[in-house]
């Protein structure tokens, strides 16, 4: 716990401090996690894959979110957050490292091995940085806190698909032969990851614990998580919320393939994607509380999703990709009100509702292979109306469903 008898000065040192220490670790989240849709088309393009096949990859990296959240919360309960990030970066690391053998067997199944163990790290990860981050200030202003820190994760994103796009995607399409290509940068990236894991490690982040009191609502005292209707909500919201935000991110560089698009071209459209995120962010960070609540921010960002939907199935070319990159606009601040909005009043809950809100993170290994399925028998175009439903939903959300308590 924090000593909150120190002086205000002391108090805000060490604020920052965490707050930095934390900003690192999203950007690692950013910079690995939107790696995905450039392996998407690279491996796509190397193994002769189908849009379904190919995305395996958000499969195998997402799935593991809904196997490891809750064994995340049962780790963090015994190691505290500061040692389940450090082990988490750890596992992050050994599966980069199976990159290296995969390259060199050719094997498809292998990389998606490496996918599912860097997703397992990426679960203990979040399980631990996102309510550290809520519980670290005010509850009225977390979604700020929590737009500062998708400052940093969707800046990595876009470092990354400049590095690994130029990387992977340079020149024709790529073959077999083309696999030793992720050799060196997953190298590097296996190297810093376990050198980050030593730093967290010994670190002076210290653990910050929900308040072990039981939990009232009225007068009737909380004995299970699942007696909060608001935060299963909230688990569903996010399990569409990050379907959409990886659609929108992931499919675009095979969807301007598509459109008649280079790939020297396509290969930047995720970069829109992050744009647009990151121009949200900064929004929230300015608006949210001041102007706007985090549930109304949440409320307005659904409206657009569903405009935007409509708009990239109406039009062609570059204005239906543009459509489909702006919806990064659209999904910016879901997560940072989602989160809260489900977490509140939770209490000694807070760590197994972390737990079933990162659950809700399967909805980018589920709802792409549906979207994959889609575009293989009805076109990548129409496929999109999958996202209809989801921001309706979102939508309900917003407006009823966070009340639910």
């Amino acid at each position: 716990m924090q000593n909150l008898d120190a002086p205000d000065v002391s108090r805000s040192a060490n604020y920052r401090y965490q707050i930095t220490i934390i900003g690192i670790l999203f950007f690692v989240f950013g910079f690995v996690t939107w790696l995905n849709s450039i392996l998407i088309s690279f491996f796509k393009q190397a193994f002769g894959l189908t849009n379904t096949s190919s995305y395996l990859v958000t499969f195998a990296f997402f799935i593991s979110y809904t196997v490891m959240a809750i064994p995340s919360s049962w780790l963090l309960q015994r190691t505290g957050f500061k040692k389940g990030m450090s082990y988490g970066l750890a596992t992050m690391a050994l599966g980069t490292l199976i990159f290296i053998p995969a390259a060199n067997m050719v094997s498809y199944p292998f990389f998606l091995i490496g996918l599912f163990v860097i997703g397992i790290g990426l679960t203990i990860l979040q399980t631990a940085a996102n309510p550290y981050v809520t519980i670290l200030g005010p509850a009225e202003s977390a979604a700020q806190r929590i737009s500062f820190m998708g400052i940093a994760n969707k800046v990595a994103g876009i470092l990354g698909q400049y590095i690994m796009g130029g990387i992977l995607l340079a020149g024709t399409a790529a073959t077999s032969d083309d696999l030793g290509r992720v050799v060196n940068p997953y190298l590097v990236l296996t190297i810093l990851l376990a050198g980050l894991a030593v730093l967290v490690l010994f670190s002076k982040l210290p653990d910050i614990n929900a308040a072990e009191e039981p939990v009232v609502a009225g007068s009737v005292a909380k004995t299970s998580v699942w007696q909060f209707p608001h935060l299963l909500l909230g688990v569903l919201a996010l399990f569409l919320y990050v379907g959409v935000e990886v659609i929108a991110g992931d499919t675009i560089i095979n969807y301007g393939l598509s459109q008649g698009f280079s790939q020297e071209v396509s290969k930047h459209f995720t970069t829109y994607t992050l744009y647009g995120m990151l121009t949200g962010y900064v929004l929230g960070i300015f608006a949210i509380p001041k102007y706007i609540t985090q549930q109304k921010a949440l409320q307005w960002s659904a409206i657009l999703g569903v405009l935007l939907t409509l708009a990239a199935l109406i039009t062609t070319g570059f204005i239906s990709v543009l459509c489909v990159a702006l919806l990064g606009l659209a999904n910016a601040l879901m997560w940072p009100a989602i989160f809260p909005l489900a977490i509140a009043g939770l209490g000694k809950f807070t760590k197994i509702g972390s737990a079933l809100l990162i659950m809700g993170i399967a909805g980018g290994a589920l709802i792409p292979l549906v979207y994959g399925r889609l575009a293989d028998s009805i076109g990548t175009q129409s496929a999109y109306a999958i996202a209809l439903p989801c921001y309706l939903f979102i939508l309900y959300f917003s407006i009823r469903g966070w009340k639910a308590k």
